[in-house]
């Protein structure tokens, strides 16, 4: 039965020379366990979806304040060369969340829609053909429009073109604003085009744009504007605008929507800033959380030589679901043959508690990202042996007996979907993002059914649906699974066969960055 070292172990080993052996042997098999998760890993096309995996963990630090993450983008976007991508992202994450925010800028800057309608039929009519119907009032573009013409009736209202056989006076307009339903709007747009320059940088046409509506009109016009204002003008409002918004919304957002348009130099670029608003101050608790590891590494260390390392990282840690399914797909046989027999060989070296202490001591004595790398490799190690030595419910019961894990059987039964996760799956889900594989063959089994006298008379009844058994209370052997409350963390959540494997080793690697942690504190 498998050892989790969930309880520290005696720090001593009993000789140094055979402790120094038995720590080469875990870091060579590691090393070799290392080479195969990686060739896997690109040979599935999965550099750029690692990129993916490793941005959605940048996104879960939490002790960045909104100042911080505001310095942070805003060095990232006046970095040369010009981060054009980043910031064209940037302005439609703003048009789409705050337009207001872009509304008034543009406002200010109201002549230049003179050449955005010019020539464009499509425009002005999306725009300025909002008048009211039934005492409801002139919207958008329309409610500028006739606005402008009332208060410069002088100047303009002869360039007002009407559908019918004459025009309307402004008296008669006054009294029936729906008269302007019988403007030709399009020729009257195209008259303040050529003849009513006033208009396009007037009060009215400014107050039409501040809720930012017009941008929906056309989003690529609008961020390539936008983009020369911050870039080629170097205009103090527009970046203004840019603070603004990057201090109302959350960093996590930030990440998730701005970090994929990032090219890898880019993308290492904005590690290294972010390194420098981590503080180096963590406490042993604090590695319950997603990102502590990465925190912990950028804060305390720059010594790793490419982003590889922490996108391999990343992937043993967080995508240990998603891996194991890679190595056991049929298009990698033999490199799971290879961990088949590098997990086999690290199991020798496993059998006290104290068994651990080589690796860990080996661990203590490297640089920060040479020792995650090895405790992490190993926790999947754990993940895939889980996954392949736990298959029941008393098997999983005395793996938790003898690793000092109290439980408790949960009350209710999970239903597990062809994916392998279950309806009450807490753990955090990798089935989001999944590596993509070249020409992969997939079978699907069909599952055999039976013909039920319940449903005989029901002929829409779905086929694929499983087959249910009254004493089961609608739930068959293949899809009831076991589940339970665990002491790991504090019988909150309720695990099935299928969450455990995940769980546990995240549980593990956890337990040996504590204790690894304590001790680099310490030398601290």
């Amino acid at each position: 039965m498998l050892l989790l070292f969930l309880s520290e172990p005696n720090w001593k080993p009993d000789t140094a020379a055979a402790a120094a052996e038995s720590g080469e042997q875990w870091i060579s098999l590691l090393s070799q366990l290392e080479s195969v998760i990686w060739s896997v890993m690109m040979a599935s096309g999965g550099r750029s979806e690692s990129r993916l995996w490793l941005s959605n963990t940048v996104s879960s630090i939490g002790s960045l304040t909104p100042r911080q993450y505001r310095d942070l983008f805003v060095k990232l976007l006046r970095t040369k060369p010009t981060k054009r991508s980043l910031a064209s992202q940037l302005w439609q994450m703003i048009f789409e969340k705050h337009p207001r925010l872009a509304g008034r800028v543009l406002a200010r800057r109201s002549r230049i829609l003179e050449n955005f309608f010019q020539g464009n039929p499509m425009r002005i009519m999306q725009w300025f053909s909002h008048f009211g119907v039934g005492g409801t009032e002139h919207r958008k573009g329309a409610k500028a429009l006739s606005q402008f013409a009332f208060v410069n009736r002088d100047i303009c209202w002869e360039e007002l073109e009407w559908k019918g056989k004459h025009g309307q006076s402004p008296a008669m307009v006054a009294t029936k604003p729906h008269y302007f339903l019988d403007l030709d709007v399009l020729r009257t747009v195209e008259n303040f085009i050529d003849n009513v320059p006033e208009f396009w940088s007037s009060v009215e046409l400014a107050e039409s744009l501040k809720d930012g509506e017009i941008f929906s009109i056309d989003m690529k016009f609008f961020v390539e504007f936008f983009v020369v204002l911050m870039y080629k003008d170097d205009a103090r409002d527009v970046w203004e605008a840019v603070d603004e918004f990057l201090m109302q919304e959350s960093f996590s957002s930030l990440c998730h929507h701005l970090l994929i348009t990032l090219e890898e130099r880019e993308f290492c670029a904005f590690l290294e800033l972010l390194r420098k608003h981590l503080s180096p101050q963590m406490g042993k608790n604090d590695f319950g959380r997603t990102s502590s590891w990465l925190e912990l590494l950028l804060s305390r260390s720059s010594d790793f030589d490419s982003i590889d390392q922490l996108l391999l990282l990343n992937a043993v840690i967080h995508q240990g679901r998603q891996l194991l399914k890679l190595v056991c797909d049929e298009e990698f046989g033999e490199e799971e043959a290879k961990v088949r027999d590098i997990v086999s060989r690290i199991g020798t070296l496993s059998s006290s508690y104290n068994s651990l202490v080589p690796l860990l001591s080996k661990c203590f004595k490297m640089k920060v990202v040479e020792a995650i790398k090895f405790l992490a490799l190993h926790s999947w190690v754990l993940h895939y042996a889980l996954s392949k030595e736990c298959k029941t419910p008393e098997s999983w019961e005395s793996l938790f007996l003898r690793n000092g894990i109290t439980f408790k059987k949960s009350d209710k039964y999970a239903l597990l979907h062809d994916n392998g996760l279950s309806e009450n799956d807490d753990s955090e889900s990798d089935d989001g993002v999944s590596i993509k594989r070249k020409h992969r063959k997939k079978k699907k089994k069909k599952k055999s059914r039976k013909k039920r006298r319940d449903f005989s008379d029901d002929e829409n009844f779905d086929s694929e649906l499983l087959d249910v058994d009254p004493s089961d209370n609608g739930l068959d052997e293949q899809t009831k699974t076991e589940s339970w409350l665990l002491s790991t963390d504090a019988y909150s959540a309720s695990w099935t066969n299928a969450d455990l494997p995940e769980h546990l080793s995240k549980i593990c690697f956890s337990t040996w960055m504590k204790w690894n942690f304590a001790r680099w504190t310490n030398l601290d």
